[in-house]
């Protein structure tokens, strides 16, 4: 078994915790059921983030690096600490929406992950309309039956945990199989699988989708072609599985903040296709276009957190 290696991390201005559980990623959850460790894994490999007092981070990986360096370049990475929150939200927003930032000012530490495009894909497909415990769990299901096992050691002693299943693996499966992953629900089930077997064959490139050349209405219009996938899950795959930040997606939360912060009205109108876009055209009026699903995550999470008094976990 390899032996997880371990680097202390100090990361500036960034809410690690508040970023792994706010609705983005569900590969993450507490270790051991201890509030103080992060668990997660990434691209096959398990991360544990230990906090301590001093807002230090010791990171624990299986993942393989030749110096420590590297473990804090790849950290830096996931976690877009390359993006600079300064330059999320156009200038003067502050000073137009004074008492709403105060509000968000707290939550400017929230990162976008830099995630894996297949688990987000399959992920929001599995996650629609479902509360984040029950999201959290299906995926946990999902990665035990389908992924791959793998036991490294921590401290001595054995530590199991599964990668997030392949395109090639779930295209085996089948929709009375997969129904338990999907909240019972079959025909999402064999919409996860259809995708899974365009992916696995081809037929679609979701690395081609990262591409900023292409226009977003061009990427997004792809993945609407799955069955199962609108504009607000295809806006989610763009924006946390392909760093498109740009992609503005839209729920129930968004629509709900647009009309109380921003005072648009038809926000709260039935969520047609016209009014999803006529509602991100005016989002981007607002917000910086480049980054407005960035910010708009920000907001997401502040609108739970302080007006809705959600728990995010």
């Amino acid at each position: 078994m390899r032996e997880l290696k371990t680097v202390i991390i100090s990361p500036n201005l960034i809410d690690i915790e508040g970023s792994i559980f706010s609705g983005q990623s569900f590969r993450w959850d507490y270790f051991q059921n201890k509030k103080h460790l992060f668990c997660g894994v990434i691209d096959g490999d398990i991360f544990i983030l230990k906090k301590d007092k001093e807002e230090k981070y010791t990171v624990s990986t299986s993942k393989y690096f030749s110096h420590e360096e590297e473990i804090i370049d790849f950290i830096r990475d996931y976690f877009c600490l390359d993006i600079d929150a300064n330059l999320l939200f156009p200038l003067g927003f502050s000073e137009r929406y004074p008492e709403l930032w105060k509000l968000i000012k707290p939550y400017m530490g929230l990162k976008i992950l830099r995630q894996n495009a297949f688990e987000i894909l399959i992920t929001f497909m599995c996650a629609q309309g479902l509360g984040m415990k029950i999201i959290r769990r299906q995926i946990s299901y999902l990665a035990k039956e389908y992924g791959r096992q793998c036991i490294v050691s921590m401290e001595g002693k054995p530590l199991q945990y599964h990668c997030f299943p392949s395109p090639e693996t779930l295209a085996g499966t089948n929709p009375d199989s997969l129904r338990l992953c999907t909240n019972n629900n079959c025909i999402r089930a064999k919409n996860i699988i259809d995708a899974a077997r365009i992916v696995a064959s081809g037929g679609l490139d979701l690395e081609c989708l990262k591409d900023p050349e292409m226009p977003l209405e061009t990427a997004r219009k792809r993945l609407c072609t799955l069955s199962g996938i609108g504009n607000k899950i295809a806006d989610c795959i763009l924006l946390f599985g392909l760093q498109r930040f740009s992609a503005f997606p839209i729920d129930t939360h968004v629509r709900q903040y647009l009309a109380s912060w921003f005072s648009i009205g038809d926000a709260l109108q039935s969520l047609t296709q016209k009014n999803y876009l006529f509602l991100q055209d005016q989002a981007l009026r607002i917000l910086k276009p480049e980054f407005a699903g960035f910010a708009g995550h920000i907001l997401f999470h502040s609108w739970r957190k302080e007006v809705k008094h959600l728990a995010t976990y």
